[in-house]
Protein backbone atom coordinates (compact mmCIF):
# COMPACT_ATOMS: atom_id res chain seq x y z
CA UNK A 1 0.00 0.00 0.00
CA UNK A 2 1.31 3.45 -0.90
CA UNK A 3 0.83 6.29 1.55
CA UNK A 4 1.97 9.92 1.52
CA UNK A 5 3.29 11.56 4.69
CA UNK A 6 1.30 14.69 5.44
CA UNK A 7 2.31 17.65 7.60
CA UNK A 8 -0.14 16.51 10.28
CA UNK A 9 1.82 13.22 10.59
CA UNK A 10 5.04 14.94 11.58
CA UNK A 11 6.67 16.75 14.48
CA UNK A 12 8.16 20.24 14.29
CA UNK A 13 11.23 18.88 12.46
CA UNK A 14 9.12 17.31 9.70
CA UNK A 15 9.78 13.75 10.92
CA UNK A 16 6.90 11.27 11.26
CA UNK A 17 5.82 11.02 14.88
CA UNK A 18 6.32 7.44 16.08
CA UNK A 19 2.68 6.63 16.91
CA UNK A 20 1.59 7.43 13.36
CA UNK A 21 3.29 4.27 12.16
CA UNK A 22 0.62 2.35 14.10
CA UNK A 23 -2.04 4.09 12.00
CA UNK A 24 -0.15 3.39 8.78
CA UNK A 25 0.10 -0.30 9.65
CA UNK A 26 -3.58 -0.45 10.60
CA UNK A 27 -4.59 1.00 7.23
CA UNK A 28 -2.28 -1.40 5.42
CA UNK A 29 -3.78 -4.43 7.23
CA UNK A 30 -7.28 -3.31 6.24
CA UNK A 31 -6.22 -2.79 2.62
CA UNK A 32 -4.37 -6.12 2.57
CA UNK A 33 -7.62 -7.94 3.33
CA UNK A 34 -9.71 -5.69 1.07
CA UNK A 35 -7.43 -6.38 -1.90
CA UNK A 36 -8.07 -10.09 -1.32
CA UNK A 37 -11.85 -9.75 -1.22
CA UNK A 38 -12.34 -9.48 2.56
CA UNK A 39 -13.98 -6.38 3.97
CA UNK A 40 -13.12 -5.75 7.61
CA UNK A 41 -16.54 -4.10 8.00
CA UNK A 42 -18.32 -7.16 6.56
CA UNK A 43 -16.30 -9.50 8.79
CA UNK A 44 -17.27 -7.39 11.82
CA UNK A 45 -20.93 -7.45 10.76
CA UNK A 46 -20.62 -11.27 10.63
CA UNK A 47 -19.23 -11.27 14.18
CA UNK A 48 -15.45 -11.42 13.64
CA UNK A 49 -13.29 -8.57 14.93
CA UNK A 50 -9.48 -8.62 14.91
CA UNK A 51 -7.89 -6.57 17.70
CA UNK A 52 -4.14 -6.26 17.96
CA UNK A 53 -3.02 -8.27 20.99
CA UNK A 54 0.74 -7.85 20.54
CA UNK A 55 3.00 -5.60 18.54
CA UNK A 56 6.77 -5.47 18.33
CA UNK A 57 8.20 -2.49 16.43
CA UNK A 58 11.72 -1.64 15.32
CA UNK A 59 12.30 1.94 14.19
CA UNK A 60 15.22 1.92 11.76
CA UNK A 61 15.14 5.33 10.04
CA UNK A 62 12.80 8.33 9.94
CA UNK A 63 10.17 9.12 7.35
CA UNK A 64 9.68 12.78 6.54
CA UNK A 65 6.98 15.18 5.41
CA UNK A 66 5.77 14.63 1.81
CA UNK A 67 7.56 11.30 1.28
CA UNK A 68 5.74 8.38 -0.30
CA UNK A 69 5.85 5.26 1.84
CA UNK A 70 5.22 1.66 0.85
CA UNK A 71 3.68 -0.46 3.59
CA UNK A 72 4.15 -4.17 2.94
CA UNK A 73 2.07 -6.72 4.85
CA UNK A 74 2.93 -10.43 4.94
CA UNK A 75 1.40 -13.22 7.02
CA UNK A 76 3.98 -15.17 9.03
CA UNK A 77 1.81 -17.52 11.10
CA UNK A 78 -1.84 -18.55 11.07
CA UNK A 79 -3.46 -20.30 14.02
CA UNK A 80 -7.01 -21.32 14.81
CA UNK A 81 -7.95 -18.02 16.42
CA UNK A 82 -5.02 -15.69 15.79
CA UNK A 83 -2.43 -14.72 13.21
CA UNK A 84 0.89 -12.92 13.02
CA UNK A 85 1.77 -10.41 10.32
CA UNK A 86 5.07 -8.82 9.40
CA UNK A 87 4.67 -5.22 8.32
CA UNK A 88 7.40 -3.12 6.80
CA UNK A 89 7.31 0.59 6.12
CA UNK A 90 9.70 1.46 3.31
CA UNK A 91 10.52 4.72 1.59
CA UNK A 92 9.03 4.29 -1.89
CA UNK A 93 11.73 6.16 -3.81
CA UNK A 94 14.63 3.96 -2.67
CA UNK A 95 13.03 1.04 -0.80
CA UNK A 96 14.88 1.83 2.45
CA UNK A 97 13.40 -0.02 5.41
CA UNK A 98 12.18 2.55 7.94
CA UNK A 99 10.03 0.53 10.33
CA UNK A 100 9.42 -3.17 10.83
CA UNK A 101 6.61 -4.54 12.97
CA UNK A 102 5.44 -7.98 14.03
CA UNK A 103 1.73 -7.81 14.77
CA UNK A 104 -0.39 -10.48 16.42
CA UNK A 105 -4.15 -10.23 15.95
CA UNK A 106 -6.81 -12.39 17.58
CA UNK A 107 -10.33 -13.14 16.41
CA UNK A 108 -13.04 -12.08 18.86
CA UNK A 109 -16.79 -11.56 18.77
CA UNK A 110 -18.41 -8.13 19.18
CA UNK A 111 -18.76 -9.08 22.88
CA UNK A 112 -14.96 -9.61 22.91
CA UNK A 113 -15.25 -13.38 23.36
CA UNK A 114 -12.49 -15.41 21.65
CA UNK A 115 -13.48 -17.01 18.37
CA UNK A 116 -12.11 -19.03 15.48
CA UNK A 117 -10.74 -17.31 12.38
CA UNK A 118 -13.35 -17.29 9.62
CA UNK A 119 -12.46 -19.87 6.94
CA UNK A 120 -12.04 -17.17 4.27
CA UNK A 121 -9.54 -15.23 6.38
CA UNK A 122 -7.64 -18.41 7.31
CA UNK A 123 -7.45 -19.45 3.63
CA UNK A 124 -6.23 -16.03 2.46
CA UNK A 125 -3.56 -15.80 5.13
CA UNK A 126 -2.44 -19.43 4.90
CA UNK A 127 -2.00 -19.15 1.12
CA UNK A 128 0.46 -16.31 1.63
CA UNK A 129 2.37 -17.31 4.76
CA UNK A 130 5.84 -15.85 4.43
CA UNK A 131 8.99 -17.27 5.98
CA UNK A 132 11.57 -14.48 6.16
Amino acid sequence: MLLRVYYEDTDAAGVVYHSNYLNYCERARTEYLRERGCSVAALAADGAIFPVVRMEIDFKAPARHDELLQIVTRPLKVGGSSFVLQQQVRRDVDGQLLVEALVTLACVSPQLKPGRLPATVREILSAEVHNP
